[in-house]
Parts: structure tokens; C-alpha cells; sequence
């Protein structure tokens, strides 16, 4: 990763070049020579490839939406971010598939993947896995996840999954595992033939953050909840006219309840008490955050778990130097022993107290967390960690930073910045 990175990111000061770049919320990915986005602008899906030297815009290109699927507020068509083996860059757009371009941004090959079924759009974003691109694709009915041959775009095997909806990017462990969380489950499949090698029905069932795997570890953190009363109450409460169904005109914009009406059941538009009922026991689970003990040769064993509202948080933990970090919406920091689980410091960002979509990221001692209204806190790392000082780029971000080589690559809704001393 480097050294020499810069406590404070200052546009006007230790900015090596800023760029313009089409909105997106997409992490930038880098190879030795370019840095790569996704887009969604003026009704059109963008891959963009800029030049890591100096910024300049190598080649962008475009293609047409093929559906447009239901999304939450935070995600949008061109959320995923890419992957690239150094020479070619892989792109998931949930509305049309898998596109490969190469160095040039010459198409490679486009797999059609979707429609899918997921109650704030699909989310997970590809990764790569020896010769094959992975995707997982969890939704409220017809879970799968497929591999797609990273050099002609032909899928290789499609193994169905018994977990409902999540929105967590899958992990690979070594050269032969993909480790996936989602619904409550923890599992793997092998990278060769996609075969499910085991599960472990041992988490929370609503996940959003991406699992983290250190060595022979993994971590990962979602939310249940208390009870169904709260769903059941929300369903009264919009039926109207007391017929115990719920029509289109009464679910309006709810995006559980739109994704019911369109994927469970029979499926008509149509949401019955009795269906809320079915559909919302899998969220009775507390909100933790779990550490196991990866094998080779079978399940996982369970170090350990701590229990802490997880509702709606979408950073992924970072695990650096033994320490665990995550940060929850208000700016509010937690680390943990990442052996045993116990808590370590719990502080407020109280610079950078607004909601957190990127994941925090390290390097050279240092911790780097993005909020979404743009205010970038640096902290000295370990287990007694303390704020450096906090940069405000007066501009949302939602990606997550990268770090190379002492530079600091972070796009915000409209610039892509290098940050660090010129080389």
C-alpha cells in the first residue's frame, strides 16, 4: 500500500489533479496505469477510464438500459463498482448484465444477467476469482450466483441459492473459495464447479455490508428485528379500506412492500396480512456482528459475536492490525480486538457526524472515513485510535477512497480527486 499519505485532503493544496467525472456512487479501481468508474448520466449507463498519472479522461463509453428496476434511495442504476485484472476492467450493471471492456475500451464480451427481484435493487458487485467473475445475485425468490468466464463472457456454471434477498459483495478465500453472507447465512461454494461446499445459518438476516476476510477470519454484521409487530402495524396503518389486502394505491412507494406485491406469493400486485405475516418472521434476529474461523475442509467455527444496532449501516468493517473498525451513521466509531471481540474505544466523529456509505480504508498508520456530505476523518490507527483531522470536500461521496503507493484516489458525485505528494 505504500507510504507518505496526507493527514489532510485539500483541493487547492495537496490535490496532485482533480477530474470531472459523470455522477455515480461506484468505488474507483485502479491498475498500474488507469483508474476506473461507472456512471449513470442523461438515461445512460458509463464506464469511464481516466489516466492515474495525471487525471486525464482516457475513454468513456456508454450503453443503453435494457429495464429499469426498482431501487432505494441510496443505490442507483450504476452503483456497482467494477473489478479489473490489471488489463481488462469487468462492469455489472444490474438493468443490462456484464460488460468487459478492455485497456483501449474496446467491448470485450456483454452477458445478459436479471431481472432481479430484490426490494432496493441489486447491489452486490462482481469479483474475480481466478479466470471467472463471480456474481452473487440473492433475491426474494430465485437466489443464485453465477460465474462467467473472464475471457469471453460465457457463463460456467449458475448454482441455485436458498437465501432471500442481501445486498452484500461475496469474498474469495484462496484460490477456491467464494464466501457469501446473506439472510442470516454465512456460506461458501467452490470457485471450480460452484457446487455449495457448506452453510452456517449463524447471522443477521438483513445484510448490506460486505463481508471482511483477514488471513484465515471473516467477519460480518447485519440487523434483524424484535418483533413483526412493527410490520404488522405498518400494514394496517396502509390499508385504508380495512379489506385486509393492499393494492398498489396503498403501498405506493414502500419498498418492502413493493417487492412483496412483485416477487412473493402469487406474485398479482397484491399484498395480504397473511403474506406480511410469512414474509417478515426471517427478520426476528438480534443485530450483531460475528468473527469466525475459516477451514478448508468444512464450516467455519465461530469466535465470537457482539451484539449492536446494525440497522441500516452500509460501510463494511475494516480490519487493520489486529483491529477491527466500523462506523455507523452519526459519525459514530467503534473498534474491537478482532481475536475476541472486545470493545476497544467507542467514540463520536464529531467533524464528520452525517450518514456513511463508503468504507473506511488504511494505510501507513493511518485510517481514512468518508461520510456522505463529503467530510474525510483521518485517525491515527490502534487500539487507543484518535482523529488527525477531518477534510471537507463540500461535495457527497458515497464510493469508498483507494489507496496506492502514498496517493489517495476519491470520487465524489461530480470529481474524481489524487490526493498526495507529487512523484
Amino acid at each position: 500500500m505504500g507510504n507518505g499519505y496526507p493527514v489532510l485532503l485539500n483541493p487547492e493544496g495537496n490535490a496532485i489533479w482533480k477530474a470531472p467525472v459523470r455522477p455515480g456512487k461506484s468505488s474507483p479501481v485502479l491498475t498500474d496505469d488507469a483508474v476506473f468508474l461507472t456512471a449513470y448520466d442523461e438515461g445512460k449507463l458509463y464506464t469511464q477510464c481516466f489516466d492515474r498519472r495525471t487525471g486525464r479522461l482516457l475513454w468513456e463509453r456508454a450503453v443503453e438500459r435494457k429495464r429499469e428496476a426498482h431501487l432505494s434511495q441510496l443505490n442507483e442504476p450504476a452503483a456497482h463498482t467494477p473489478t479489473t485484472d490489471g488489463e481488462s476492467v469487468y462492469v455489472m450493471y444490474r438493468d443490462v448484465g456484464l460488460l468487459s471492456y478492455d485497456a483501449e475500451g474496446e467491448l470485450r464480451w456483454l452477458t445478459e444477467l436479471g431481472s432481479f427481484g430484490n426490494s432496493n435493487g441489486h447491489a452486490a458487485s462482481p469479483v474475480l476469482a481466478g479466470d471467472k467473475v463471480i456474481v452473487q445475485a440473492d433475491q426474494i425468490a430465485d437466489s443464485y450466483i453465477v460465474a462467467i468466464d473472464k475471457t469471453n463472457g460465457e457463463i460456467v456454471w449458475r448454482t441455485p441459492r436458498e437465501e432471500s434477498e442481501g445486498w452484500a459483495t461475496p469474498a474469495v478465500y484462496g484460490d477456491e473459495q467464494v464466501l457469501t453472507t446473506s439472510f442470516g447465512w454465512l456460506g461458501a461454494h467452490r470457485v471450480a464447479d460452484g457446487m455449495r461446499l457448506w452453510g452456517l445459518q449463524a447471522l443477521s438476516p438483513r445484510i448490506i455490508a460486505s463481508p471482511v476476510v483477514v488471513a484465515d477470519s471473516v467477519y460480518s454484521f447485519g440487523y434483524g428485528v424484535h418483533s413483526i409487530a412493527g410490520f404488522l402495524q405498518g400494514f394496517d396503518a396502509s390499508d385504508k379500506d380495512g379489506d385486509g389486502k393492499l393494492k398498489q394505491d396503498e403501498y405506493q412507494t414502500n419498498d418492502f412492500l413493493l417487492a412483496l406485491a412483485r416477487h412473493a406469493g402469487n406474485r398479482d400486485g397484491i399484498v395480504t396480512r397473511d403474506e406480511i405475516l410469512v414474509a417478515s418472521r426471517p427478520f426476528v434476529s438480534p443485530s450483531q456482528l460475528s468473527a469466525f474461523r475459516l477451514s478448508e475442509s468444512g464450516p467455519p467455527r465461530e469466535l465470537w459475536s457482539y451484539e449492536r444496532s446494525f440497522n441500516q449501516v452500509v460501510p463494511s468493517p475494516l480490519v487493520y492490525e489486529g483491529v477491527l473498525y466500523f462506523v455507523r451513521n452519526g459519525g459514530i466509531l467503534e473498534s474491537l480486538d478482532a481475536e475476541t471481540g472486545e470493545v476497544l474505544k467507542r467514540g463520536r466523529l464529531r467533524d464528520a457526524i452525517g450518514g456513511y456509505s463508503a468504507s473506511p480504508v488504511a494505510a501507513d498508520g493511518k485510517i481514512y472515513l468518508a461520510s456522505e456530505d463529503g467530510k474525510i476523518t483521518t485517525l491515527a490507527a490502534g487500539q487507543e485510535w484518535k482523529v488527525l483531522g477531518t477534510s471537507d470536500l463540500e461535495a457527497d461521496i458515497f464510493a469508498t477512497p483507494a489507496l496506492s503507493d502514498g496517493a489517495i484516489f476519491v470520487r465524489t458525485h461530480q470529481t474524481l480527486y489524487c490526493f498526495g505528494e507529487p512523484r
